[in-house]
């Protein structure tokens, strides 16, 4: 629920919670990621053991595109980004 629709009561922490359990907080820790704009997806974990790095995945992921593209005489060349985790 946003603050804008929060009661005055509903807006403060629950008395349960204390501020220092909850540690230091980092405004914009994630911020650089986010901005870079990322696609996540949700491996089986078949796949997560056998692919254990985004690299190991999208290696994986285009040279099936390669080979997919050779084997059907697509000679569209698939656009390969900026190497994962950089």
């Amino acid at each position: 629920m946003s603050a804008k629709f929060m009661s005055k009561d509903e807006e403060e922490m629950r008395t349960e919670y204390r501020r220092e359990d909850l540690g230091s907080g980092v405004r914009g820790k994630y911020f650089g990621r986010f901005s870079k704009g990322t696609n996540l997806v949700l491996l089986d974990d078949r796949v997560a053991k056998a692919f254990p790095t985004a690299e190991a995945v999208n290696d994986a992921l285009l040279g099936l595109i390669a080979l997919a593209t050779s084997a059907t005489g697509d000679k569209r060349r698939p656009v390969r980004r900026g190497k994962a985790g950089s």
